[in-house]
C-alpha cells in the first residue's frame, strides 16, 4: 500500500526547494505531524505482546489511529500548499473596474478562509495524535521511549505551527462570524498545547 501520493511528496519537497518561496510553515507543520504519527504507531507496534503491559488490542487500536492520522496529515500538507496557491491566484486577479475589484476581493476572502481551515483541521489532527501519545506514555516498551519522546515533540511543534498559520490568516478575514468560529476552535488547540507541555493531555 502506498504511503504517500506523488502530490503529497511534491508538497513536502516544495518546503525543501530553494527555488520555492510559497510553500512554507503550514505544509511543514502537517508533515511534522505525519512523522510524529508514524512514530506513535511504531511505538505501539513494538509494545504489543510485551509482558506487564496492556492487551494487544490496546496497541492495535493506537496503531490504526496513528496510521490514519499519518495519512491524513500528509495529505493535509498537500492541501495546505494548494490552499495557499488559491490565495495567491486570487491576488493576481484583475482589478481595473469596480466589478473586477469586488470579484477579486471575494476570491481573496474565499481563499483566505480555505487557507485558515486547512491548518486548523491539521492542528486538530495533531491534537488527536497527542492524546494517543499520552495514552502510550505510561504503557509502552521502554526500549522505544526516545522514539515516543521525539514523536511528542514533533506533534507539539506541528500543532504550534498549525496554530500560527491559523492565527495569521484569521487576521485577514473580514467575516466576523467566520472569524469567531475559527477563534473558538483555535483556543481549544491552544489549550491542548498548554496541557501537552505538562504531560496532561486528556486521554
Amino acid at each position: 500500500m502506498s504511503i504517500a501520493t506523488d502530490a503529497e511528496i511534491e508538497a513536502f519537497l516544495k518546503v525543501l526547494d530553494p527555488e520555492d518561496n510559497a510553500t512554507g510553515g503550514g505544509t511543514a507543520s502537517a508533515v511534522a505531524g505525519a512523522m510524529a504519527a508514524g512514530l506513535a504507531g511504531m511505538v505501539a507496534r513494538v509494545s504489543r505482546g510485551k509482558p506487564d503491559l496492556e492487551p494487544e488490542q490496546f496497541y492495535d487500536d493506537i496503531d490504526q489511529a496513528a496510521r490514519r492520522l499519518a495519512r491524513t496529515l500528509l495529505d493535509g500538507g498537500r492541501e495546505d500548499s494548494e490552499a495557499f496557491g488559491h490565495v495567491m491566484s486570487a491576488y493576481r486577479l484583475p482589478k481595473s473596474t469596480e466589478g473586477e475589484k469586488a470579484e477579486r476581493s471575494a476570491a481573496i476572502q474565499r481563499g483566505l478562509e480555505g487557507a485558515t481551515t486547512v491548518p486548523l483541521e491539521n492542528g486538530e489532527r495533531c491534537a488527536e495524535l497527542l492524546v494517543l501519545v499520552s495514552r502510550l506514555t505510561p504503557k509502552h516498551n521502554t526500549n522505544a521511549t526516545s522514539d515516543l519522546d521525539v514523536g511528542r515533540r514533533l506533534a507539539i511543534a506541528a500543532l504550534e505551527g498549525c496554530i500560527d498559520n491559523v492565527d495569521i490568516n484569521m487576521g485577514s478575514l473580514k467575516n466576523e462570524a467566520v472569524r469567531e468560529s475559527f477563534a473558538v476552535r483555535l483556543n481549544e488547540l491552544r489549550s491542548v498545547v498548554a496541557a501537552a507541555a505538562t504531560g496532561e493531555v486528556d486521554v
